[in-house]
């Protein structure tokens, strides 16, 4: 039998499942729920050692002696301080030291209850990752639970720490088995021809597979979306997921109905976004998936086409949409006409219509960033380009960074489509919003605001759009200007139109 604590229990079915077989295990009665299963568990064999500090170094040499991975468990309080000499150690030899520490529950630290400390990162750089559990309540924290034990076992040469708060009671053994746990397996940079080979075979066996790439582009996925809903034929089952961030929630929302997804990335970390990720691989993701493409042109996947064929149809009716001036006319009439130009689009709105309407990789902050930064990433990659560079950005974005003209090393090679419809458009867009008196002036911050004097005092050339001739011809001088300045078009609109028009683009798709 098992405790019944389950993050306990979630961290000893995955400590078997990534093959952890040793552990040194020291006295204590937070820390009893952890050592109560390791001791239950056939598959781990004990060592128990009182002191800590020579409890560590005893795990320590274990992994000298076997070359794998060695627990040491410890209680709350100073005990988990005690391990640190044979960490720093571990972390100069590369070894693996999983030290597990019990700790109270976080509401109790610092409120001078016993043997509390903050114990998250106590031992500091000397481990290459430390985690602290959840106590899962939902399925969103058990999975978090699972997803983090999976990111510290995955880590190899060098220590790591686990933290796990332990609510009392502690000594209730009632479940009868562990958990069966998802394991996220991790395969480090090996982008051999036999990889790659593995890769593909396992793509093009499943029934269902798909591939994404996240930034810089998803073209028309939110549409696609939408159109299927629920319709299991379109649900993909495995899922190869390449690049960054995905803008949609509602393809990541999509995307989590699958049974599994196998992420490439240049870093190795582990990237589950879709809750189901099975697979790590440390690669060059271009490679892998340009051996896709090549893969489907030889062995074309019934699947694959499936989507095609609905991304092909949903991409004719996109061109084929006339929308009435607004900001979607802005970006749709743009990327007509920018052709393979280097473009950058600020985040919200303006990177949403890009996903819309854009053929070409574009560049966009959307790792972590906000509205912040967007200007100055454009104006800072236009320095040292070769040929000009384009920003697509909206009101809030742009006046919150106009200090990005604000210096001398811009010349003309920067070239920025400014829509302004007075307000965070995109809150425009967020059902049940409308129903707080405070959306227009404190959250969507509301302004009569105009670029022309920032413009100005930048010496930064201005044009302005207000209806659809004007802002045909001032993209079009966008593009064929010759200056040795940089050069903004403000758009202007009204954002219940560009509301409006959004709405009634989605509609077209459906007709």
């Amino acid at each position: 039998m098992f405790s019944n604590k389950e993050n306990v229990n979630i961290l000893t079915a995955l400590l078997v499942a990534h093959g952890i077989r040793h552990a040194v295990v020291c006295p204590g009665s937070r820390n009893s729920p952890i050592v109560h299963n390791l001791h239950a568990c056939a598959d781990i064999q004990c060592y128990p050692v009182t002191d800590e500090r020579s409890a560590a170094f005893y795990a320590l040499g274990m992994c000298q002696a076997l070359k794998q991975p060695v627990v040491v468990c410890v209680t709350s309080g100073t005990a988990l301080l005690n391990v640190a000499p044979a960490v720093a150690e571990a972390y100069y030899q590369h070894l693996t030291l999983i030290v597990i520490s019990a700790d109270r529950p976080p509401q109790w630290i610092d409120q001078l209850d016993g043997q509390t400390l903050p114990q998250p990162d106590a031992l500091g750089r000397f481990v290459l990752k430390a985690v602290s559990l959840p106590e899962p309540h939902d399925a969103d924290t058990r999975w978090y639970c699972n997803r983090l034990v999976n990111e510290v076992l995955m880590t190899r040469r060098g220590p790591v720490h686990i933290n796990v708060p332990i609510t009392e009671p502690l000594f209730d053994y009632s479940v009868d088995q562990l958990p069966n746990e998802r394991k996220i397996e991790f395969k480090p940079a090996d982008m051999s021809p036999a990889t790659l080979s593995h890769i593909s075979r396992m793509f093009l066996q499943a029934k269902r597979p798909m591939l994404v790439s996240g930034q810089p582009m998803n073209p028309l996925m939110d549409e696609a979306v939408i159109l299927v809903g629920d319709d299991e034929a379109y649900i993909p089952d495995f899922v190869l997921y390449i690049g960054g961030s995905i803008v949609s929630k509602r393809l990541k929302r999509f995307l989590r109905k699958a049974k599994e997804t196998w992420v490439v990335n240049e870093t190795g970390e582990v990237a589950d976004t879709f809750m189901n990720l099975t697979h790590v691989f440390q690669g060059d993701t271009e490679a892998v998936a340009d051996h896709i493409r090549f893969m489907l042109v030889m062995e074309p996947h019934p699947f694959v086409q499936q989507w095609d064929a609905l991304l092909s149809r949903i991409r004719q009716k996109a061109e084929a949409y006339e929308p009435a001036y607004s900001q979607m006319a802005a970006v749709k009439y743009f990327e007509s006409r920018v052709g393979d130009a280097i473009v950058h689009y600020a985040n919200s709105t303006a990177i949403r219509l890009a996903n819309s309407f854009a053929h070409h990789p574009v560049w966009c902050n959307r790792g972590v960033n906000g509205i912040e930064g967007s200007l100055s990433t454009a104006a800072g990659f236009s320095v040292v380009a070769d040929r000009n560079v384009y920003c697509v950005i909206g009101d809030l974005s742009f006046f919150y960074d106009q200090n990005a003209l604000w210096n001398q090393n811009l010349d003309g090679r920067l070239r920025i489509l400014l829509i302004n419809n007075g307000c965070g458009g995109i809150f425009h867009m967020l059902p049940g919003l409308e129903q707080s008196p405070a959306r227009e002036a404190y959250v969507a911050a509301q302004h009569h605001a105009s670029a022309e004097g920032i413009c100005q005092q930048n010496d930064v050339v201005y044009l302005s759009a207000s209806d659809m001739p004007q802002l045909k011809a001032g993209i079009d001088t966008l593009f064929n200007i010759d200056s040795n300045r940089p050069v903004l078009l403000e758009v202007m609109t009204d954002p219940s139109v560009d509301e409006q028009v959004l709405k009634e683009y989605y509609k077209s798709l459906t007709l």
